[in-house]
């Protein structure tokens, strides 16, 4: 078989490989769908490193990077969770943080809260998930105040956060991603059905 010939096969089957991936994609959609959707609310601090004399500005930059890096786990701790639980306003619900065991309590804290610092800059976004927009742009807030009042426990006090951003929510659900999910299972599907058919198309040469 020449190498041309796998080629040739696959285009005169592309109607049964582009149905394949669809069905595919409908499955995974549809296996999306099992799971909450929840949707996330963003939002950010400045970390600002006191500047010392002889200090370059790019290394004051890296320190607050590698301070913002440090928050990125401090915030899925147990420890942050208590300030956070104990400052959310009253009509943010707690229910399913509650009468569960302390491994279920921490896995659902990590799965609601998350961070990450913007490269070059003292940036650090913070998102929390939520089914509930209004609950997760709650939380959301609830992680920036945390920050800035209680933060230096973490820090120390050479450096100082502050709020530049308000948490906003968005407009659809963005877990599970369910378009990501979908793209995914059409690719699956051309490549399983393309090698079924390559495999049966090898019996006749």
């Amino acid at each position: 078989m020449s190498y041309s010939q796998p080629l040739s096969i696959l285009s005169r089957k592309w109607k049964s490989l582009f149905l394949w991936g669809i069905l595919a994609a409908l499955l995974t959609t549809s296996l999306s769908l099992l799971f909450p959707l929840e949707y996330r609310a963003d939002a950010a601090v400045y970390i600002i490193s006191k500047s010392r004399y002889g200090v370059d500005p790019y290394t004051v930059v890296k320190s607050a990077e590698q301070v913002g890096q440090n928050i990125t786990q401090v915030i899925k701790t147990q420890d942050f969770f208590d300030k956070v639980i104990s400052s959310v306003p009253a009509n943010f619900d707690t229910t399913q943080f509650q009468n569960v065991t302390d491994r279920v309590r921490a896995k659902r804290w990590q799965k609601s809260v998350d961070g990450s610092v913007v490269f070059g800059t003292g940036v650090l976004n913070l998102s929390a998930y939520n089914r509930d927009p209004a609950q997760a742009k709650i939380l959301a807030g609830a992680l920036v105040d945390t920050l800035v009042q209680k933060g230096y426990e973490y820090i120390g006090g050479d450096v100082t956060i502050k709020q530049v951003n308000k948490a906003i929510v968005t407009r659809f659900p963005v877990r599970p991603n369910i378009l990501l999910n979908a793209v995914i299972g059409f690719c699956i599907g051309l490549l399983i059905s393309g090698a079924v058919i390559f495999s049966r198309s090898k019996r006749f040469f």
